[in-house]
């Protein structure tokens, strides 16, 4: 489980491509204190499972369904993400619940200077906006951020400059393609408000028996 408090931005140092997946090789510093082989660490709020570690990168798989469900496709060598490695239970809780397991994408509308802030608006496809609420939560490749506004086609957030400076938000522009995770506690909620499906009733007949061999 993951908080969206990015601890620091990496850089792609290389992508080993296969037919459909791929191998991640992540230059970093910070996310690799205490990490081992085996361990999650989200890149653009994916979840991936280190599976080597060196003095200054992590290696990891990324399987097929990943690269189609997520902007992590679209990455190159040298471009920047946003890091943060699984939160332990004696950590600081200073986001949200973040799972690592995006809904899907979304893509940046437009981009708007409001004094010390900028605006971001992202369009997002239906079943993804019916999980978001003003001032809900979103994570935003991988970044914990509160919901300012919802409209039929898109949200709006407003970042304040730490997180501007502090992750790849500042990368943003019209027509960036983002990882989109919202709030879990939704999803559980309308799973559990949906009636149970009744159980159909088995009867033993003499059909039954017939058909298999017991008449």
């Amino acid at each position: 489980m993951f908080t969206g408090i990015i601890e620091e931005t990496g850089r792609i140092k290389s992508i080993q491509r296969g037919a459909e997946s791929c191998v991640l090789t992540v230059g970093c510093s910070q996310v690799l204190e205490g990490s081992r082989v085996g361990d999650s660490i989200a890149v653009n709020g994916i979840c991936l499972t280190a599976t080597a570690i060196g003095d200054s990168y992590f290696t990891a798989d990324v399987m097929p369904e990943t690269l189609e469900r997520s902007s992590l496709g679209q990455l190159t060598e040298g471009s920047p993400v946003n890091l943060e490695r699984a939160m332990p239970a004696d950590g600081r809780f200073g986001g949200h619940i973040v799972s690592g397991h995006i809904d899907g994408t979304g893509q940046v509308r437009s981009t708007t200077r409001d004094d010390n802030a900028v605006w971001y608006e992202i369009e997002a496809a239906p079943q993804i906006l019916r999980y978001i609420v003003e001032k809900g939560s979103i994570a935003v490749d991988g970044i914990s951020l509160t919901v300012a506004g919802v409209s039929d086609t898109a949200f709006h957030i407003s970042i304040i400059p730490h997180t501007q400076g502090e992750t790849t938000i500042r990368t943003f522009r019209p027509g960036s393609i983002v990882n989109l995770e919202t709030d879990i506690v939704g999803k559980y909620v309308e799973k559990l408000m949906q009636p149970h499906p009744a159980k159909k009733e088995k009867k033993i007949t003499e059909d039954f028996l017939r058909e298999n061999g017991f008449i």
